[in-house]
């Protein structure tokens, strides 16, 4: 396996890979469908982008698939390795290589993390045999809309909106079937739903969340200002995402499954 250069696979600083798994467990746990659709049988090579600590890769490998992990995190990395017995590639989402091409590519949670989205779909398509299937599941248009709007406000109101930045691309069922369509894809499925999502190991709320996941909208708050704004962010988000006392999170979900055009179409851009 190759590399390439590692720095904007995902958007956030540094992940807490062991705090991930004890209070983000979920993420994992809801995937059940997409590895489902994914279908994984014996002998087949599997490339999971975005692996995470490898659970997935672990739940994937188990049907008898061989599996190849990556990841653009060193911390999600180094746990994946020691989940799965086997060596993780740390590399790039936007520019990675395989010394081959696999039978399908998987991603759960991960594609969201990836903003430059058309050279996210040239990798995967170079990574995949002709005929080869991408079966994913991320983030999709208004995904967390109501965390994101508690974290705006509270930014606003304390002066500190300078420096936010969002980290992740949130893209429609349209924008995303187009992209897949113009790289020599073909889209046999493309859902979008609702996941309301309880925070049950969150005691802080959706602060916790944040924390966690929003790195880079509060990165730049001055340590001495952090834990103010993070109250101030539960007080918001509590009127539509605080629950008989239980917190969730707005997700919306794009899930799909597509195949690479099988030969005759060039590595190249397909524009239709």
């Amino acid at each position: 396996m190759t590399q390439h250069s590692v720095p904007e696979f995902c958007s956030a600083p540094g992940w807490d890979a062991d705090r991930y798994d004890r209070q983000f467990g979920y993420v994992s746990a809801l995937a059940g469908g997409v590895v489902e659709l994914l279908a994984p049988v014996p002998g087949e090579t599997v490339l999971d982008l975005g692996c995470g600590t490898g659970e997935l890769a672990a739940t994937i490998a188990a049907r008898g698939a061989r599996v190849i992990a990556v990841d653009g995190d060193p911390a999600m990395v180094a746990s994946a390795t020691a989940r799965l017995g086997s060596d993780v590639l740390l590399a790039d989402g936007h520019d990675f290589l395989i010394d081959e091409q696999a039978d399908a590519v998987f991603s759960n949670a991960a594609l969201h993390w990836m903003t430059r989205p058309a050279e996210v779909v040239a990798a995967v398509r170079r990574a995949l045999r002709p005929g080869g299937r991408f079966v994913a599941e991320l983030g999709g248009a208004h995904n967390v809309a109501g965390i994101l709007a508690a974290v705006r406000a509270a930014l606003a109101e304390l002066g500190l909106t300078e420096g936010a930045r969002m980290p992740w691309y949130f893209p429609s069922p349209g924008q995303y079937a187009t992209l897949l369509e113009a790289h020599g894809f073909q889209v046999l499925r493309m859902d979008y739903f609702d996941r309301p999502t309880e925070l049950t190991d969150c005691p802080g709320g959706v602060a916790d969340w944040v924390a966690m996941f929003g790195a880079e909208l509060i990165g730049h708050v001055p340590p001495d200002r952090r834990d103010a704004v993070l109250a101030r962010i539960n007080e918001l988000a509590a009127p539509t995402l605080l629950r008989d006392d239980r917190w969730y999170a707005d997700y919306h979900r794009l899930r799909f499954a597509a195949v690479r055009e099988p030969a005759g179409a060039p590595d190249a851009v397909v524009m239709r």
